[in-house]
């Protein structure tokens, strides 16, 4: 089985960065009390955070039953992150239209 942890990593440090922007930005024009954009925002950070987290672990791990436990729990956690980013987004789309 071909490893995804560097791909996992790369992409879970990306988005993570697109996440702290929104979160940025929604601070900077102080609309976070009038919508739970924020808080999805913020739930991505933590699970795209955490997926880093455990693809790097998976990388380094010397041991590669412990390295495809990482890379699984660093899998699951970036897709509940994306599943948040996705709905963050669909809540701007309909905040817009």
């Amino acid at each position: 089985m071909e490893k995804k942890s560097t791909h996992i990593l790369n992409a879970a440090s990306n988005l993570l960065g697109f996440s702290l922007v929104i979160i940025t930005s929604l601070k900077i024009t102080k609309m976070s009390s009038s919508t739970h954009l924020d808080e999805f925002a913020g739930i991505s950070c933590m699970f795209f955070a955490f997926s880093c987290f455990f693809s790097f672990l998976s990388i380094r791990s010397t041991h590669e039953k412990r390295g495809n436990r990482f890379e699984t729990i660093a899998d699951y956690l970036f897709l509940t992150a994306l599943f948040c980013i996705v709905s963050a987004v669909i809540i701007v789309t309909v905040e817009i239209i």
